[in-house]
This record gives structure tokens, C-alpha cells and sequence, in this order.
């Protein structure tokens, strides 16, 4: 009954932007911490954004000036903003509820995934 839906994602140019959401249900949102991860082809998952019950947030190195996670947990949804979209941040992108404690989220929850490509 927990599911995780994503959305947002398709083909960007070079420096444009995305905003995914992720719609949750069969949880209690507000009470979650909740992360975005992404797979790129070859490589492993990454952690890229998280924010907390409390919305706390932190970033991958790699996003961060870039990218801003939010919530709102009226809408039990999940935001990744990307702007400045950069080749490297193709990827299958996917929205996890969890837990986030001493820098490390510990995902209970995955989405399907949603595409995001960046080329021109």
C-alpha cells in the first residue's frame, strides 16, 4: 500500500532546469525524512538531496548550488529543483522515504524512478 510516485523528469537542454515531484502515500509524510537518489548508467546510486521531518537538507557536492530539495507536507509530496543542468546529472532519478541520521539517509521506501536526460 506505500507508494511512491515520481514525476517530473524528460529531456533538458545543457544549463535548463527540471523540477521532479514525488507523490507519497501509505505513510505518514510529516513525520518521514525523505531523500531523492539517483542511478546513472555504469555507476552506483547516489544520495544526491535529502530533507528532514524538520526540514533539514543537505547535498551531494556534486548539486549543490544547483539543486533544492523541499516538501510540503499538506500535499504529502517531495520537490528536487534542478537548475543548471549539466550532462553529467543524467540519470534515472528516484524519491525514497526514510531516515536521516548522523549525515547518512537510510531509505525504507523507493519510487519507480523517473528519467531526467541532459544533452543538447
Amino acid at each position: 500500500q506505500v507508494q511512491l510516485v515520481e514525476s517530473g523528469g524528460g529531456l533538458v537542454q545543457p544549463g535548463g532546469s527540471l523540477r521532479l515531484s514525488c507523490v507519497t502515500s501509505g505513510i505518514i509524510f510529516s513525520i518521514r525524512d525523505m531523500g531523492w537518489y539517483r542511478q546513472a548508467p555504469g555507476k552506483e546510486r547516489e544520495l544526491v538531496a535529502a530533507i528532514t521531518s524538520g526540514r533539514r537538507t543537505n547535498y551531494a557536492d556534486s548539486v549543490k548550488g544547483r539543486f533544492t530539495i523541499s516538501r510540503d507536507n499538506a500535499q504529502n509530496t517531495v520537490y528536487l529543483q534542478m537548475n543548471s543542468l549539466k550532462p553529467e546529472d543524467t540519470a534515472v532519478y528516484y524519491c525514497s522515504a526514510g531516515r536521516y541520521n548522523i549525515g547518512s539517509f537510510y531509505p525504507n521506501y523507493w519510487g519507480q524512478g523517473t528519467q531526467v536526460t541532459v544533452s543538447s
